[in-house]
């Protein structure tokens, strides 16, 4: 008896865990770039699985693909084509085979050309064309981890202080719909790099402005854990990258 309730144990213990869904209804305040921020791809991925082009406009109730698939991503299901009709009893008929054409001589044939290959793109450069500058005043209170939920660094300060533009660019998103962020602002710098400012006070900046390098664009928040800091992250082609290889060394 003892035996068996003990098997019966081994069977119980949490579920297993399951994926994220693979598709995000667009809520009022989104936009691509958060999204794809958020799921941790590059928003151009995210545009091509939803056949979505520049300047990459998105709607509340609209439903985008977020997580590529094996055979490759499509933003809705195809119609499966339906299936032959099965085959009746009754055999075929057999028809006549026509007369054989008169034999041709073969025309030589021409030698093919080999292929060229494929020249793979160049590297991007690692700074890119980005100039990077510290984004507040502070020292770093948690350093980067690939491995936590949230991949950048804690910049230590008081509430209130200045948040800057790390390097100019476009805002393209201000607001706090992403859980874990507070008020947030992504700049996207070119086609390689954004940058990410999270738990400020008070947000300055709009989605669609341009902003100069250094450009103060929110105020120093806080959380409840840590107190006041800034949460800041640089994004390479989507995927976090440790900010402190990017930023200047500071004087102390």
């Amino acid at each position: 008896m003892l035996s068996l309730l003990v098997a019966g144990c081994g069977e119980l213990g949490p579920p297993p865990r399951k994926n994220y869904a693979a598709y995000h209804t667009v809520r009022p305040g989104d936009t691509l770039y958060s999204i794809a921020w958020n799921y941790g791809y590059d928003y151009r991925e995210v545009a091509s699985w939803n056949r979505i082009g520049a300047p990459y406009r998105i709607y509340p109730g609209q439903r985008l693909l977020v997580v590529p698939t094996p055979r490759g991503a499509v933003a809705e299901p195809r119609t499966v084509a339906a299936a032959p009709a099965p085959a009746t009893s009754t055999p075929p008929r057999t028809a006549s085979p026509p007369p054989s054409p008169p034999a041709r001589t073969a025309a030589p044939v021409a030698k093919s050309t080999p292929a060229r290959p494929v020249e793979k793109a160049a590297a991007r450069p690692h700074q890119g064309s980005v100039r990077w500058q510290w984004p507040t005043v502070g020292s770093v209170k948690r350093g980067f981890n690939n491995t936590a939920s949230k991949k950048g660094i804690n910049i230590g300060g008081r509430i209130g202080q200045p948040v800057y533009a790390a390097a100019g660019g476009d805002v393209v998103y201000s607001g706090s719909g992403l859980v874990g962020y507070g008020n947030l602002v992504i700049i996207k710098h070119d086609d390689v790099f954004l940058s990410a400012y999270g738990h400020n006070r008070r947000l300055l900046v709009k989605e669609g402005e341009r902003i100069k390098p250094g450009q103060m664009i929110a105020e120093m928040g806080e959380t409840a854990k840590d107190g006041a800091l800034l949460h800041f992250e640089i994004r390479q082609e989507g995927k976090p990258v440790d900010p402190m290889r990017y930023l200047p060394k500071q004087n102390r």
